[in-house]
């Protein structure tokens, strides 16, 4: 599989192969992107942000990596320290994991970062899923070669729901990507029937042409997160960043929302669908 520097959480800045020093540490924030999704374990990335002064390349990336942290995730009953794994199909290939503690829908969970003298934490809790009822490839004309999805799914009536779509093409990407304008609050819903027209994401840093679409031959994974209020300000802050050509690294301090006490980003828990599209073959 070819490999990616993989930006989903651009400011978090993934993982490394060493830790940076304590002094830069120190003078500056511990960044946090993590999730926990129901009938799945937890997921944390950790990195150090990056000041504005400096250059912004793979390799400044890679050096503000965290990865010798202790990271315990609780459920008030149960709780669990995470792993550090290799995984290689991520450039960078680090990230920390659960096990044992499986996301469970309406249960409050607790994660807790210590790193050198620094706690870091945060609480979240995950929504029901909703299904998706069918996700569908459209091309604006039968010529073209590109198109975009169109995801449908029920909202259930007399409930306040938050939603992510997100999508993974496979053998390209390694993970769900937020779809740009993919983060929708249910309050603009004008029925409860729901059809959506998602564009891909961004995916990689530093530098490579951005395509918005999706392409003939690509076989796509659609998930619709349920998630909260906080990571839905927290994702439509991050997609401002990027919608106004913005880099989310500098302005991290200020204009990304985050519920991380003691540190920056994004501890949420999601409830979770998932469904498979599959493009006309690639000509």
């Amino acid at each position: 599989m070819k490999k990616y520097v993989v930006f989903l959480f651009v400011i978090m800045l993934a993982s490394c192969s060493n830790d940076f020093s304590e002094q830069t540490i120190l003078e500056s924030k511990i960044v946090v992107e993590g999730w926990i999704e129901q009938d799945d374990f937890a997921n944390v990335l950790l990195s150090s942000s990056i000041p504005v002064t400096d250059v912004i390349d793979s390799t400044n990336v890679l050096n503000h990596v965290i990865r010798s942290a202790k990271i315990t995730i609780s459920d008030g009953e149960s709780s669990e320290v995470l792993r550090v794994k290799n995984d290689k199909n991520r450039v960078p290939p680090f990230v920390y994991y659960g096990t044992t503690l499986k996301g469970e829908a309406g249960k409050i969970y607790s994660l807790k970062i210590e790193y050198l003298n620094r706690v870091v934490e945060a609480v979240t809790s995950i929504p029901k899923s909703v299904d998706i009822k069918s996700a569908e490839y459209v091309k604006r004309n039968q010529t073209d070669t590109t198109g975009y999805v169109i995801v449908k799914f029920e909202d259930p009536a007399g409930e306040k729901n938050y939603y992510q779509i997100a999508t993974k093409i496979d053998q390209e990407e390694p993970i769900f990507v937020p779809s740009l304008y993919g983060n929708l609050d249910d309050k603009n819903f004008s029925a409860s029937s729901v059809s959506v027209q998602i564009n891909r994401g961004v995916l990689l840093f530093p530098k490579t042409t951005f395509i918005p679409y999706f392409t003939d031959g690509d076989l796509i994974y659609v998930k619709l997160r349920t998630q909260n209020k906080e990571a839905l300000d927290f994702w439509n802050s991050w997609q401002n960043e990027i919608v106004n050509s913005k880099n989310p690294i500098y302005p991290s301090n200020t204009s990304l929302k985050s519920n991380i006490k003691g540190g920056i980003g994004i501890w949420s828990g999601y409830g979770q669908s998932t469904i498979t599209v599959r493009t006309p073959p690639k000509k």
